[in-house]
């Protein structure tokens, strides 16, 4: 018998089985405890969790943009406000064939290769399940025409905003400034769930320095929504906060009357309440309508306006770097007499030409009057703007200490104001010279700086700011655009306190001689500008600026009428009015229009006249400016939310 045919052994095979049944019933047993505890952890401990991703599944939490803040002029008068209008949105994730939707839409709405452009960029920077603007600013026929075709477009949707508009087109685009659409670019440098959608950011001027104060804050609402991804339902509504309404400085009607006494002409023109640093109109001239920016401009327009050989999108108010010319001479004045360098009273002999002492080579510095002034003291020099006396001025101050005092005005850099795309002029030294130019300073180049040639540079701003403080005997104040805040819910106005700056501190004596001068321009028959004010109600102390574009063609005595255009002086004025009270200083630039006296004093008497006219009358025989508080103005409240309002 073999050893494989052993006999069956049944306690053995009980024991077997019985073993086999208890491990099988553990695992079992194991088995339902752990599916009984995954399903308390689920149920009772993550309940909260795996509820919202199942609540999330037919709720949609969409972003409710703010209304953007409103801008008024200091009158109360609007300068940007928001106006209801209509956009094409796309869902992209609902639509099936975008691009034959694409070609589809361009039977029903208008669309050009700039919307097909700007949407697939858009496109690119969202979420499938984000709607993203097609068209914005629809007509009432295209609204109707796709209401009636809208079952041929699923995921293609109209929407009701409000829509950023300039009432005043390109008058106040020069400090106001516009929204655009907002780009990659800017939403890097911006909370992005603050700005969930915003479709429009600021751009230039105010509109963007300000952006986050005008932009408010973001709502949220809690759609319900189908399985094709149509609103069933507006859940709950967490209302946005609107951006913050602006009071800004300026007159309104000063701004126009500026932008019109430049029509025509390449210019800029820059007033402030020297009281406190008001601006009260900073104008460009030619300029631009903003509100074909706000949407997007079309590429023919946009390569127009930057082909225009007047260059009107450029902001010669804040940017343009102008030589200031004889308008220098009243600053000038005032460093000889705190220097010592000259005396009120002193009388100098100003022949038709002034050398420099010990000068081999000769050079003849010439005078505009080719048969001099004669025996000249500080005011006659002002009033007859006597280049001669200020060509040995300044030999005698020198360029550092030329410097040093000018740059109390503000000359030579940026005054800071509160918006974008300011220019610092140039205030040279012989430092700069060797840094910029490789080169040394000669004593020639202090004595053309003397009268606002050679390197000297500043923009109208830094004009109007630096003649602001001449009025005010060297009290100085940083122009400022914004005078106040309004909050558009609870309608309480914040003022904004003047910023004063570091005053210039001469004796008493030496502003009267310096602004006895300026006065004497327009009110004595041997000033500058004596014809352009003969007969003005106010009296005005000013100053003519002629600044040469080139040299050569005037060392030819060439006339006017033979220059080519781009070669003609430019033309310069600044003013100040009341003379012994003012209430406002203006600056003045007219490029290529020759002399200061024909071209800018008109353009400053016109610009004094409306405001004195406008916003001033007469207390026991003085010239006050009437009450405008911001706190009095009657504003009108911030427009009504609509639904996917943009910022």
């Amino acid at each position: 018998m073999s050893r494989r045919q052993s006999l069956r052994d049944p306690r053995q095979e009980r024991r077997q089985f019985a073993w086999r049944a208890i491990v099988m019933g553990l695992a079992v047993v194991a088995l339902y405890a752990v599916m009984v505890a995954r399903l308390i952890y689920l149920q009772v401990i993550d309940h909260e969790h795996y509820a919202a991703m199942s609540h999330d599944n037919r709720v949609h939490i969409a972003a409710v943009p703010p209304p953007r803040g409103l801008i008024y002029d200091r009158h109360g008068v609007l300068l940007a406000e928001n106006v209801p209008s209509y956009s094409l949105d796309v869902t992209p994730e609902q639509v099936p064939d975008m691009a034959g939707t694409l070609e589809a839409l361009k039977s029903v709405v208008a669309l050009t290769p700039d919307d097909i452009r700007r949407f697939k960029q858009a496109l690119r920077r969202k979420w499938p399940f984000q709607t993203v603007p097609l068209r914005f600013d629809l007509t009432p026929e295209e609204v109707a025409r796709f209401a009636v075709q809208r079952y041929r477009f699923p995921g293609v949707d109209i929407k009701a905003r409000l829509r950023r508009y300039y009432p005043f087109g390109g008058a106040m685009v020069d400090a106001v400034g516009y929204v655009g659409r907002i780009d990659a670019a800017e939403l890097q440098h911006v909370d992005g769930q603050n700005y969930a959608g915003t479709t429009h950011y600021g751009k230039t001027g105010v509109e963007a320095f300000y952006q986050e104060r005008l932009h408010g804050r973001v709502g949220y609402d809690q759609i319900e929504v189908n399985a094709k991804g149509r609103q069933i339902r507006v859940l709950s509504h967490q209302p946005p906060v609107p951006g913050d309404d602006l009071i800004l400085s300026l007159d309104a009607g000063l701004q126009q009357v500026a932008e019109e006494a430049l029509a025509g002409r390449e210019g800029a023109a820059v007033a402030i309440d020297p009281r406190n640093g008001d601006v009260l109109a900073l104008v460009s001239a030619p300029s631009y309508d903003p509100n074909w920016f706000v949407d997007g401009i079309s590429s023919k327009r946009y390569a127009e306006l930057r082909k225009n050989a007047w260059r009107p999108l450029f902001n010669r108010a804040l940017a343009g770097q102008y030589p200031p010319g004889s308008t220098i001479k009243p600053f000038m004045a005032l460093a000889g007499l705190a220097n010592g360098v000259v005396t009120a009273d002193q009388q100098i002999y100003c022949g038709p030409y002034w050398q420099i002492p010990g000068d081999p080579a000769q050079r003849k510095y010439r005078d505009w009057n080719r048969y001099g002034h004669g025996m000249t003291d500080v005011s006659k020099a002002i009033t007859q703007s006597v280049d001669v006396y200020f060509y040995r001025l300044a030999f005698q101050l020198g360029i550092e200490r030329m410097h040093g005092f000018l740059s109390r005005f503000g000359f030579g850099s940026a005054t800071d104001i509160d918006t974008t795309g300011e220019m610092g002029g140039l205030l040279p030294t012989p430092a700069w010279k060797r840094r910029a130019r490789n080169e040394v300073w000669y004593p020639g180049n202090t004595v053309v700086a003397g009268i606002g040639q050679g390197f000297v540079l500043a923009t109208p701003l830094q004009l109007a700011d630096a003649t602001a403080a001449l009025s005010m005997r060297g009290e100085r104040f940083r122009p400022r655009l914004l005078r106040a805040v309004r909050d558009p819910i609870s309608g309480k106005v914040s003022e904004r306190p003047a910023d004063a700056l570091q005053p210039v501190q001469v004796r008493q004596s030496y502003w009267q001689a310096v602004l006895r001068g300026m006065r004497n321009v327009t009110q004595r028959p041997d000033g500058t500008a004596y014809r352009q004010f003969r007969g003005f109600d106010y009296v005005v102390a000013g100053k003519t600026g002629t600044a040469q574009v080139t040299s050569h063609i005037h060392s030819d005595n060439s006339s006017e009428a033979t220059i080519p255009y781009r070669l003609r002086d430019n033309g310069l004025f600044i003013a100040f009015a009341p003379a012994d009270h003012p209430l406002i200083a203006v600056a003045v630039v007219v490029e290529h229009g020759g002399g200061g006296d024909v071209s800018a004093a008109p353009v400053a008497r016109r610009m004094l006249a409306y405001y004195l006219e406008h916003n001033t009358e007469r207390r026991n025989g003085r010239l006050v400016l009437k009450p405008d508080l911001p706190a009095q103005l009657d504003l009108q409240p911030t427009q009504p939310r609509q639904a996917g309002a943009p910022s």
